[in-house]
């Protein structure tokens, strides 16, 4: 499709552990690939809901009458199960890291390798850009942010930074953001050090925490009994919260246990040690260096 080549695809798939008749949901449809290896391996009775709040991946929606696209953000998952009639189904995937396209595409402004505006939005209809988290928001919650989803040491020197910037000149181009932070951008290595500011704007302009401790909490009202929860993350803060939920049963990560000591919660790790990609998956897709597959099995 050249949207997007999807990570670790066998494991994610195995893990779903698929049966012909079943239901399934792909929360992260972006360019499909996730989407048709699951078609391939349902049943005609079988039947696949997929959510993207991205309008660019209507483009790739699957011809096939098993399958269903929703245009929303998956924080409405129990939401929309509801609208098209499942209470619950038999595997949930999601493939948290930003698409291909998304980066490849200038004016979506998710990559500071070409010039466009500073925009991130990855669903273009919201209000929220990345120019306006840089020009509105006070210094300390912009150091919060850098600290906390781009896992900067230097944040709050990088947020008075910005702050000083923007009283001379708006940030609005990808050029302006590199210039209120030039002194912080290290000789070597500068697309890393840039890629954890990029990362940490974009979390906050898209919610995605927020989002994703809404979808994690339903997952497991969704799910049948033996039903899996897959999910691949791409950065320390939302591997976090999975891992916290799979565990616990809650994103805190707090263990609530019964008389017996055994631990309360819906889930069995089918994979007790992390899953990640092959050397050579890495050799062929930079994009999945940093990913980590997670597999959970609802059990009551």
């Amino acid at each position: 499709m050249g949207y997007h080549k999807p990570v670790l695809l066998h494991e994610s798939i195995e893990g779903l552990n698929i049966k012909p008749k079943g239901i399934y949901v792909d929360l992260t449809f972006g360019g499909g690939g996730h989407s048709l290896e699951v078609l391939k391996k349902l049943g005609k009775n079988g039947r696949l809901l997929a959510f993207d709040q991205d309008q660019d991946a209507r483009a790739n929606i699957l011809d096939d009458k098993r399958f269903t696209f929703i245009g929303a953000n998956f924080r409405y998952l129990k939401h929309y199960l509801r609208y098209y009639g499942f209470e619950k189904v038999d595997g949930i995937l999601a493939d948290l890291g930003v698409s291909s396209h998304q980066i490849d595409r200038p004016e979506r402004g998710f990559s500071f390798k070409t010039e466009s505006l500073l925009d991130m939005r990855m669903d273009v209809r919201s209000g929220q850009s990345a120019s306006r988290v840089l020009n509105e928001y006070e210094t300390g919650v912009l150091a919060r942010i850098f600290r906390n989803y781009g896992d900067l040491p230097n944040a709050s020197a990088l947020a008075n930074a910005i702050t000083r910037s923007r009283q001379e000149k708006k940030l609005e181009q990808v050029e302006d953001l590199k210039q209120a932070l030039k002194r912080f951008i290290p000789a070597r290595q500068p697309s890393k050090f840039l890629a954890k500011v990029y990362q940490a704007l974009r979390i906050e302009v898209n919610g995605e925490v927020e989002a994703l401790r809404e979808m994690l909490i339903q997952t497991a009202d969704c799910l049948k009994r033996g039903g899996r929860l897959v999910i691949i993350t791409y950065h320390s803060v939302e591997d976090r919260l999975v891992k916290n939920y799979m565990r616990s049963g809650n994103v805190k990560g707090d263990v609530e246990k019964d008389f017996y000591g055994n631990i309360r919660t819906p889930w069995k790790l089918v994979n007790r040690r992390v899953i990640t990609p092959t050397r050579a998956e890495v050799e062929e897709n930079n994009r999945a260096r940093s990913a980590k597959l997670r597999i959970a099995e609802r059990i009551n």
